[in-house]
């Protein structure tokens, strides 16, 4: 692979992630309620989603996804009933009176797998790196060693994206300290993952 092969990916891949999806959502939605505390576990939910997503689909069920328009389904619905759970959820809480340094604390354990969950079971982005590294592949090179380097630039990418999203969503939270300015960040935190849910239910089964 050549240094302007490579250069082209990282440059596109930047494009892509810079596109808010499901996954930005919910580490926005985690930012803006929970602080700069819940960066670091969604972060790593993220990172270890994507990882996760870019393992399966070298192993092929990229291909079955792409091609099983049931496959695809099944995997669609469940990532979006999830969000929209997460949505409510985040909806309906009720913040009590906070003080100069206090939070409605939700455990760091849960937010990881929440993100993890999210970003691992979102099936375009399974399809997204069958249709996409290949486009970045040097055809006179040996492909695996090629497939690890592009898959792993990905993962920290989308590390890196995602912790600038949860940053500069935490800045904007920890500005809010009254109940009634907590449970409107509820809200529309809320509001973003049932959001990101409609975007997950109406995602086609395409590789574009």
């Amino acid at each position: 692979m050549t240094l302007e092969l490579y250069v082209a990916y990282v440059a596109a891949t930047l494009i892509v992630l810079a596109v808010p999806g499901p996954t930005i959502m919910l580490v926005v939605s985690y930012a803006l309620s929970q602080g700069r505390k819940s960066a670091a576990a969604s972060v790593m939910g993220v990172g270890l989603g994507d990882a996760t997503a870019a393992i399966v689909s070298l192993m092929g069920l990229g291909a079955v996804l792409a091609t099983s328009a049931t496959a695809f389904a099944v995997l669609k619905w469940i990532g979006a009933a999830y969000l929209v759970w997460l949505g409510i959820k985040m909806w309906r809480s009720r913040p009590a009176a906070l003080g100069p340094h206090e939070v409605d604390d939700v455990p760091a354990k849960k937010i990881f797998w929440h993100a993890y969950v999210v970003t691992a079971l979102n099936p375009k982005g399974i399809v997204f790196f069958m249709a996409f590294l290949p486009h970045f592949i040097a055809p006179q090179a040996a492909v695996p060693p090629q497939l690890v380097l592009l898959g792993s630039t990905f993962v920290v990418l989308g590390i890196l994206n995602a912790a600038i999203y949860a940053l500069a969503a935490a800045a904007i939270g920890t500005k809010l300290r009254s109940p009634s300015l907590m449970r409107l960040v509820n809200r529309i935190g809320g509001g973003f993952l049932i959001s990101a849910a409609a975007m997950t239910a109406t995602i086609q089964r395409s590789s574009s």
